[in-house]
């Protein structure tokens, strides 16, 4: 693992769950229970500056959440880990080989009100990168492999509103800017971002309402949507 990622390490076993999300599953919430891989790469070798986030973007046509862009993760099966789960999710969804993957840590359980997910974002070093590519186009639409440094520029990111009037953190990503990052996904980047000193202040930024591809079945009365299905 590159020294650059030893301050994410450090990072990942002091923050608590209460810095990286404003929800916090009750006593008697039952979730069930999911976990995401958070893969970095690094191809150049330049750190932060020339690394990368794999990323998913849902198939359009799902019927929760489409269009929305996430780690590749899923819900864990029975005698599984977070890290077996996040894996094995991750090879289904993009083909990678977690061979060439090796986790270096896990983010705090996070909950997500509207399904009652409780999922562990799992740290992974893309250590010897495979070819990844959709597996199945009935739930993945696009891989994308998104720049750290693109992340971290003011002008890649937005506020978007959600009908619930609800507002959060985005990013712009693809080689358009076409396809908006938000939601648990985003929520995570800016937060752990932000806990390692790597982003500048998130303040007066473009508000964008979600397109309406992305609406599809989603209630207008649901909590805030820091969430989203696995």
């Amino acid at each position: 693992m590159p020294a650059w990622l030893e301050p994410v390490r450090v990072g990942a076993a002091a923050i608590t769950a209460s810095e990286l999300s404003a929800f916090l599953p009750p006593d008697d919430a039952d979730p069930r229970r999911g976990a995401v891989l958070m893969l970095f790469a690094d191809p150049v070798g330049e750190g932060p500056e020339s690394a990368t986030l794999l990323l998913t973007e849902r198939s359009h046509q799902m019927r929760s959440h489409p269009g929305q862009v996430s780690f590749p993760g899923g819900s864990i099966d029975a005698g599984e880990t977070p890290v077996e789960a996040a894996l094995r999710e991750a090879e289904e969804e993009t083909g990678l080989d977690p061979t060439g993957v090796e986790v270096f840590g896990e983010l705090p359980e996070l909950w997500l009100p509207p399904s009652n997910f409780a999922v562990t974002p799992v740290l992974g070093w893309w250590h010897s990168p495979s070819p990844v590519s959709v597996v199945d186009p009935g739930e993945v639409h696009a891989i994308h492999l998104v720049p750290i440094a693109e992340l971290l520029r003011p002008d890649h990111r937005i506020n978007v509103r959600h009908p619930s009037g609800w507002m959060g953190p985005a990013f712009l990503i693809g080689p358009d800017r076409d396809v908006i990052l938000w939601g648990f996904t985003a929520g995570v980047i800016t937060r752990l971002f932000d806990y390692l000193g790597w982003a500048t202040p998130w303040t007066d930024y473009e508000v964008r309402d979600l397109p309406s591809y992305m609406l599809q079945g989603v209630t207008r009365r649901v909590p805030p949507p820091e969430s989203q299905e696995h």
